[in-house]
């Protein structure tokens, strides 16, 4: 199986940035993820996806957590 990402598994600098932003700054770093945005206390699969990154958000679209692959 061919490995999705070389660098970076999470974004700690995205906390406190707007979602639209955090969402292009991840993509411009590797286009073979895909970016969900979920609002703050909405409930959350546990399974790991390999090529998905969840920006969770509050109300503002403010990004409130370390982005992670899986």
């Amino acid at each position: 199986m061919q490995r999705i990402t070389d660098g970076t598994s999470s974004w700690p600098e995205l906390v406190g940035v707007d979602a639209f932003l955090a969402k292009s700054t991840i993509e411009k770093e590797n286009s073979d993820l895909y970016v969900v945005f979920l609002f703050q206390g909405c409930p959350e699969t546990r399974e790991y996806v390999f090529n998905r990154v969840r920006l969770i958000v509050d109300c503002s679209n403010v990004v409130i957590r370390t982005p992670v692959i899986g």
